[in-house]
């Protein structure tokens, strides 16, 4: 065993690692450190007892994590009845009760800010290809099982009984030239008191009655049972100026909302359709 060479200058052992001629020294550590270090220790393993670090093993002090538990537990059992009440009710049911109603709608509020709101907008107000759910224009219909079956199976998704329409390209599939584009969309315009060219307007009467009032009606007043929306009442899914009338009309847009039946129960559908119900004006 070969013996630690010792410093000339301190006369204590070094380590035996040497850089550019500095020695280390093999000093022990301080001893208050080491009673602290010990201390600690002993604090950890006491204090493990006292408030274990594992989730889900209780101690003998009561922790926030145990508190929250508690108050969570209890706010679900407060919550239970209101849960079962709606789950055993139908929209109808629930809005003509002044507890469930109020229950379902902080619910679905929730729910709405969660899964809705990044399409329609805070509070329902909607944005450009996503509908407003806060006035009293509905496309699907507003009553309360229309609202619910739109959740349910959402539009255009891959559920079997998703609502389903597509309006026809009238210009990509070359059903309408350009010029009778134009005078249909100032007709449309004209549903709303927009017209930029009243004469282009008359002779679009024509072309939308031909091929327009099937699915938006003879005065343009839509058609909920197709989706079609009304063109009467200056509210645009995709702009209302006369440059996004002929877009639409020549290729026109379909958005896609999700079918939700299939990702949220059944009590938190009902809370979403009551919720969404208080937005605008549904219909009863």
């Amino acid at each position: 065993m070969t013996t630690p060479k010792k410093d000339e200058l301190t006369g204590v052992a070094t380590t035996g690692h040497e850089w550019d001629g500095l020695t280390e020294l093999n000093n022990p550590l301080p001893r208050w450190w080491l009673y602290v270090l010990y201390a600690t220790i002993v604090f950890g393993v006491i204090y493990a007892f006292f408030v274990p670090p594992i989730p889900g093993v209780e101690g003998i002090l009561p922790t926030t994590r145990q508190a929250l538990s508690e108050r969570v537990a209890e706010a679900r059992e407060g919550q239970a009845t209101f849960l079962t009440g709606i789950e055993n009710s139908d929209a109808a049911q629930i809005r003509a009760d002044g507890e469930l109603f109020a229950f379902a709608t902080a619910g679905g509020a929730a729910s709405f800010a969660e899964n809705c709101a990044p399409c329609h907008g805070a509070g329902g107000a909607g944005a450009p290809g996503y509908p407003s759910l806060a006035d009293d224009v509905w496309l699907w219909g507003g009553t309360l099982g229309d609202i619910e079956a739109t959740i349910i199976h959402g539009v255009r998704s891959d559920d079997p009984d998703t609502r389903y329409s597509e309006m026809l390209a009238f210009g990509r599939d070359g059903i309408l030239t350009g010029a009778q584009i134009g005078d249909v969309a100032n007709y449309v315009l004209s549903l709303s008191g927009k017209a930029p060219d009243a004469q282009a307007a008359a002779a679009g009467k024509e072309i939308f009655a031909e091929n327009c009032t099937s699915c938006h009606g003879e005065n343009g007043e839509g058609m909920q049972e197709l989706g079609a929306p009304a063109l009467d009442d200056a509210i645009w899914l995709y702009g209302g100026t006369l440059a996004d009338v002929e877009t639409q009309i020549t290729n026109p847009k379909h958005g896609v909302m999700p079918a939700w039946g299939g990702r949220l129960d059944e009590t938190t559908i009902k809370m979403l359709t009551v919720y969404v119900s208080t937005l605008g004006g549904y219909e009863e």
